[in-house]
């Protein structure tokens, strides 16, 4: 993931959620891409899933929606994929072949490789959102995925 640097990029911002019912239980992801006049909302889900797939999956979708390269600013309310990111665990969890500060595997690896393939496909910026605050694109994210693990159940 570089720093947002090319402003002749399209700017684009990608507001995500995931929810599970149970955890693991059926899940939902939810994504709302805007850009300019732009704006579109996807979703879907998993029958047996956990949050933190639904959480990884939405960031996925969400930029594997996008055709061409750009700016990204992406509003997460998982802490978890956020420190991830700005705090470069990823980087560590790579130079230490995929295991955690407790020496086990890193969950998800393959979700978290094709995260990072795709962050560095774009300039992108990760940022926290706290869930349930009133955040508008965090809320309808979260129905959205709520609404895709209920049709699961």
């Amino acid at each position: 993931m570089s720093p947002i640097k090319n402003r002749n990029l399209p700017e684009v911002y990608i507001y995500t959620d995931g929810a599970c019912i149970g955890n693991p239980g059926p899940g939902g992801w939810a994504a709302i891409l805007k850009s300019g006049n732009h704006y579109r909302e996807i979703s879907g889900g998993e029958k047996y899933t956990t949050n933190n797939k639904m959480e990884l999956t939405a960031i996925i979708k969400g930029l594997e929606a996008l055709k061409k390269r750009c700016n990204v600013k992406i509003y997460t309310d998982s802490k978890y994929i956020h420190d991830a990111i700005n705090k470069k665990w990823i980087e560590k969890w790579i130079k230490s072949n995929w295991l955690n500060s407790a020496k086990k595997p890193v969950k998800n690896r393959e979700l978290w490789e094709r995260l990072i393939e795709l962050l560095n496909n774009h300039e992108v910026k990760i940022f926290w959102v706290k869930g349930h605050s009133g955040h508008i694109e965090n809320e309808r994210c979260d129905l959205l995925a709520r609404q895709e693990a209920i049709k699961r159940k």
